[in-house]
């Protein structure tokens, strides 16, 4: 290690002064710089400790959950993260139903008056039109971070995925290659967007999709403007699959989980092609043994049961239930980098 003039006991208060994005509104995770993403892991690695007995670092802020679509993992982490943090939550989690927003009120107006209650706000809303509304509002609103908009972002699940990867493989996202694998890349913006963090940070990436359902335009624009390493195949075999991530030495496999909700028309013939998506605690031995690296399962939850073998729940390649506790710590991070303290 080299000694520098900043050498010393590790301050939080010093650590979110060097983040430096408060008062940023969260839409891409590409709108974070590599230092930003950085010091946003290095946030949540000091706040770790705290992320079951909390420590009041925003006290008296209040979060404000609008979910225009159902949440689980996403709308409680950030509640949790701001209840360790010390700060209050106020949630909309039906607002068609049970906001202003059923009489009409505009999304815009909607979020302006928000605005005067909280602090920040978590937002997931199911047409990105919504980044058009935030653009405008600009100044005119708290900040307002993405929990998922349409089928294209969802930056704090890049985030915490990004934060599993830093802390599963030593935080050196250079010497990363990881695999996102799904037959709809169209759709699967949790795994778009741990890419665009990952590639953002020089990691390796390969796209594993099938013909017609390919990484969209804006993603692909996107990678291809930060020169990222990657590639993206199409219609493998799941035998092909395990030789391929032998072969490029894949740390991490990421499966976005069914993007085709229930009732649409497209959800049998994504799990019929989920068949060669389907990793089994098997084959990833098997990789084991021919690669030597013990490759890590993740996926974005709730999942299926033809998505993968469950019995990789109790093996070393589990590693899609600890992104969940690690979500805590990482959106605690996010919240006090954004907030301020």
């Amino acid at each position: 290690m080299k000694l520098t003039k900043e050498f010393g006991p590790n301050d939080i208060n010093n650590q979110i002064e060097a983040t430096g994005i408060k008062g940023r509104h969260l839409t891409f995770i590409d709108d974070l710089s590599p230092n930003e993403l950085e010091n946003v892991c290095k946030t949540a690695a000091m706040l770790e400790p705290f992320w079951r007995c909390g420590v009041p670092l925003l006290d008296g802020k209040v979060l404000c959950t609008q979910f225009f679509q159902p949440s689980t993992r996403t709308r409680f982490s950030h509640e949790t993260a701001m209840s360790r943090l010390g700060g209050n939550v106020i949630t909309e989690s039906n607002p068609l139903v049970s906001s202003s927003v059923a009489k009409g009120e505009s999304l815009y107006d909607s979020l302006r008056v928000t605005s005067q209650y909280a602090d920040v706000i978590v937002l997931r809303h199911p047409d990105d039109a919504v980044i058009d509304t935030i653009n405008e509002l600009g100044e005119n609103s708290s900040p307002i971070i993405s929990g998922g908009y349409g089928n294209v972002t969802h930056p704090t699940q890049g985030l915490l995925d990004m934060y599993t990867a830093y802390r599963a493989l030593g935080g050196d996202f250079k010497n990363m290659t990881v695999m996102i694998a799904t037959p709809d890349l169209s759709r699967a913006r949790s795994g778009q967007s741990f890419g665009l963090g990952l590639a953002r940070m020089g990691a390796k990436l390969i796209y594993s999709g099938t013909t017609g359902l390919e990484t969209s335009e804006v993603i692909r624009e996107k990678l291809d403007a930060m020169k990222a390493n990657y590639t993206e195949v199409n219609d493998l075999t799941i035998k092909q699959q395990e030789e391929l991530i032998a072969d490029e030495g894949v740390d991490l496999v990421y499966l976005p989980g069914c993007s085709v909700k229930k009732g649409d028309p497209g959800r049998e013939d994504f799990l019929k092609k989920m068949a060669e998506f389907y990793f089994t605690l098997e084959g990833l031995q098997k990789i084991e043994k021919k690669s030597g690296k013990t490759v890590g399962l993740m996926h974005s939850l709730p999942r299926n049961e033809d998505e993968f073998d469950f019995a990789i729940d109790d093996s070393a390649h589990q590693l899609y239930f600890k992104q969940i506790g690690f979500s805590v710590p990482l959106r605690m991070s996010l919240l006090a980098n954004i907030c301020g303290v």
